[in-house]
């Protein structure tokens, strides 16, 4: 498989703060990888500098061979934020429209129910105004806008945040389907049970730093642990391990 992203001796600190030192990873093409670490470890900074929110101050970071300044670049992408929100006046049938458009694509109403049913959003929520929809629901309608437009990379920052268990699994279950059809997955979780379901490998940021970068269950054998929190805490705060 060859790499769709590419992230080498990545460099970001805010006025005196260091957030990313020197961080080297690889996602390959149909690969899920999840990206974890305590609060301020420097996950959302690494996803805001791929997609060029925020100008690293070294390093490279390639998309599908392309520096991810670049728009072209982008294009092979879709991106769900932690917080995902949408213009309250706007229905669900209508924000999609206007994110499929910018993508020069565009959906059957039937397509579009499809997905809605898959995670489990009521249909006829669609032709409701957004301001109606719970954080669950907006969660859903934007997963379901980064799906449509059928690209290979699909990045996610903390996704399933205050999704209930039913909406989580339904949520996991669409991810698993569309890992199974080929779409490489990069995405951030505070979720480990997450990552040792849908990954292929974990990344571990501690200190802005790569500090582990295998496959769940190694990290899991290497610190004689027996579930993937336990060795996640081994790790990064042994003392209350």
């Amino acid at each position: 498989m060859s790499n769709l992203l590419e992230f080498t001796q990545v460099c970001k600190s805010f006025g005196e703060r260091p957030v990313l030192s020197n961080v080297s990873l690889t996602v390959a093409r149909g690969e899920a990888v999840g990206l974890v670490g305590v609060n301020g470890a420097g996950k959302t900074t690494l996803i805001r500098g791929l997609l060029d929110l925020n100008r690293i101050d070294d390093g490279t970071i390639l998309i599908n061979g392309l520096p991810q300044t670049h728009t072209a670049a982008r294009q092979a992408l879709t991106y769900l934020a932690e917080r995902f929100s949408a213009p309250t006046f706007a229905t669900g049938y209508e924000l999609i429209r206007h994110l499929l458009a910018l993508h020069g694509t565009a959906a059957t109403v039937g397509r579009v129910e499809e997905e809605a049913r898959a995670l489990g959003l009521d249909p006829a929520m669609l032709a409701r105004p957004t301001r109606e929809y719970s954080k669950g629901m907006m969660q859903k309608l934007g997963l379901i806008a980064c799906i449509l437009p059928d690209c290979p990379l699909l990045i996610l920052d903390e996704p399933m945040s205050g999704l209930d268990p039913l909406a989580r699994a339904l949520f996991k279950r669409r991810l698993s389907g569309l890992k199974d059809a080929g779409v490489t997955l990069f995405f951030s979780t505070h979720l480990l049970i997450d990552v040792d379901s849908l990954c292929d490998r974990i990344v571990v940021l501690n200190g802005g730093q790569v500090v582990w970068d295998g496959a769940p269950q190694q990290l899991i054998a290497e610190r004689a642990a027996t579930s993937l929190e336990q060795a996640f805490l081994n790790l990064v705060d042994p003392a209350h391990a």
